[in-house]
């Protein structure tokens, strides 16, 4: 007899049609959100389930940046075809009509992509309390895939920031996260799509909180580093683990190339200058031209491209696999040179027309092309120098990162993590020093706070902060007219130094570094007898300060006392000092602190 087979009946329409109903799914995402939320999970501390979000974050946004790097591909793949030199036909007619399409989509429906993405995460934790729309996470994800696959001279690690913090952004609101880490919450998620589009979880890191947060608290640093290392994971598990680049093996041979990696620094500086201040000069022009140019610039800006692209087809898109060649030494030094001239014009033509995209991936194809030029002309001219073309390529990468974006540790860790090749550092240090030393000198703002400046935002300026001199505390003291009063000592003693000055307070030392404020009323207040011990008037302690803390210490703790102490950090019962409110106030007023003055950006 044959077993009989029975079946399981799955849900019928009529319950699945009641469960999609508007109350009860209400309900089910509530009770979810509850279980999930800050409020819930165990009743675990909000510090906690940050970090678990942090995580969480980190997965999505790598499966989003696969995606989206996918669809990249895909675009490249039905736009202009599988060879790596499409016809002419193809390669100027494609980037001109789809610049048109985007333009069009991005007037209309998206008007928020514009730009790399990197400045409106930025704006999203200082303006809008870390808020990007999903409209907007969207937009960017089709607009730029669209753009890049289509041949415009831009990269996706930019919009790939965007994305991680848009998604981010949308998981906070949901969970009804507290204001302050819904602020936060989009660096996290900037940090895991960085790290996903680069296969690099340090520069990740070291990117979003050197330029987009600007602090090292534990707690935010903590989130950024689980969101970076979940989301590469997960870019590894469909990607591989391999760096970006295959980088042929470099060891310093002679302390003497460090003087032609130098001359490499000097270069790169002074192209990064040069692409700033075209980006400068632009930019601006174009955004004051009539509204209906808008839905042409991109257009233009990919017949341009185009055009240049029937004979150097290497400046379309983010161009990677031209950098892996530049750096096997597979073109001659001449045409190194031209490729990075013309992929800075083709690249200030895309950005500086709106299309949204990145600057990461040109800056870097820039770097490779001039670092490989450099070396091949220092071969020739030099032959005794032993100097590899892949190494400078490498190196030039980091000087144009270094000078053009002005994030000098970013720079740094990027190659070597992109490279895999730790034995770089010293070259790569020297060289991206250098560029970014003379990029300070000779453009005052940096690239990212020009665009925000232009755009009409002001936001705050990192690397002026990390500049900025920092006022401590011995700027501000001023030594005690008399000695302290003791704790033990009788206040008919302590009134007789009272009475000699006119001082209306008084430190008063406790021993084992602990001391108080009393007012010259309460010590001559004749209620109190004079064998009675000053200690017996304390009614609270006061902070102490260290002559090196900043000042900003020093104007949280103060509050409402009248003074505070300065000890000396080897004995905190000396006392070096004493700080008030206007002690404070005259410090900031005499650095010249109270305005400052707007930069030129136009």
């Amino acid at each position: 007899m044959k077993p009989r087979l029975t079946t399981r009946k799955g849900p019928s329409r009529e319950s699945l049609i009641n469960f999609m109903a508007t109350p009860v799914r209400r309900k089910y995402f509530e009770t979810l959100r509850r279980m999930l939320g800050p409020a819930g999970l165990l009743t675990i501390r909000e510090e906690q389930f940050f970090l678990v979000l942090a995580i969480a974050i980190g997965i999505l946004a790598g499966f989003v940046v696969v995606l989206f790097r996918v669809a990249i591909a895909t675009a490249r793949l039905w736009l202009l075809g599988s060879s790596m030199h499409p016809s002419a036909p193809r390669v100027v007619l494609v980037p001109a009509v789809m610049g048109l399409v985007i333009a069009v989509l991005m007037m209309r429906f998206f008007p928020r992509v514009r730009g790399s993405g990197v400045n409106q995460t930025k704006g999203a934790l200082y303006i809008y309390d870390g808020y990007i729309s999903g409209e907007t996470s969207i937009g960017k994800f089709v607009l730029s895939a669209l753009a890049i696959g289509s041949g415009q001279s831009l990269g996706p690690e930019d919009p790939s920031l965007q994305i991680g913090a848009g998604l981010a952004s949308a998981l906070g609101r949901w969970l009804k996260l507290s204001k302050e880490r819904l602020r936060l919450v989009a660096p996290v998620g900037a940090a895991a799509g960085v790290a996903a589009a680069f296969n690099a979880p340090i520069t990740a890191v070291l990117f979003v909180i050197e330029e987009v947060i600007g602090r090292w608290s534990a707690g935010i640093l903590g989130a950024v580093v689980l969101s970076a290392i979940s989301s590469v994971v997960v870019e590894r598990w469909f990607m591989g683990d391999e760096p970006l680049f295959r980088v042929p093996q470099y060891h310093l041979e002679h302390a003497g190339e460090l003087v032609a990696y130098a001359v490499l620094g000097v270069v790169g500086g002074v192209a990064s200058l040069a692409f700033v201040k075209s980006i400068k000069y632009l930019r601006p022009r174009l955004r004051r031209l009539p509204q209906w140019s808008q839905y042409l610039q991109p257009g233009v800006a990919g017949l341009l491209i185009g055009f240049i692209a029937i004979w150097y087809p290497q400046v379309m898109g983010a161009g990677y696999e031209w950098m892996d060649l530049a750096m096997h030494n597979r073109f001659p030094w001449e045409v190194l040179g031209i490729l990075a001239g013309l992929k800075l014009l083709a690249t200030v033509f895309s950005f500086a027309s709106g299309t949204p995209g990145g600057l990461f991936a040109p800056v870097l194809f820039m770097g490779a092309m001039l670092g490989g030029s450099v070396a091949m002309l220092e071969q020739h001219l030099f032959p005794a120098i032993a100097v590899p073309v892949g190494a400078y390529a490498l190196v030039g990468m980091g000087a144009l990162f270094a000078g053009i974006l002005r994030a000098p540790m970013t720079s740094v860790f990027m190659i070597l993590e992109v490279s895999g090749n730790y034995s770089i550092i010293l070259p790569v240090i020297i060289c991206n020093t250098i560029s970014y030393v003379i990029s300070r000198g000779f453009q005052e703002v940096p690239l990212f706070d020009l665009l925000s400046r232009q755009d009409g935002l002001d936001l705050p300026s990192l690397e002026e902060e990390r500049e900025q001199s920092l006022l401590r505390v011995e700027d501000a003291m001023h030594p005690t007219l008399g000695r302290a009063l003791l704790g033990d000592e009788a206040i008919g003693s302590a009134r007789g130094i009272v009475a000699s000055t006119q001082e209306a307070y008084f430190l008063v030392s406790l021993g084992e570094g602990r001391w108080s404020v009393l007012s010259r009323e309460t010590l001559l207040d004749p209620a109190h007898e004079e064998s009675e011990a000053v200690r017996g008037l304390v009614r609270a302690r006061v902070p102490r300060l260290y002559q090196d803390q900043s000042l900003d210490v020093a104007l949280r703790f103060i509050k409402d006392r009248p003074m505070l102490p300065v000890v000396h950090r080897g004995n905190m019962d000396l006392l070096m000092g004493v700080v008030g409110v206007e002690d404070i106030l005259r410090a900031y007023r005499k650095a010249g602190l109270a305005e400052p003055e707007t930069a030129e950006v136009g």
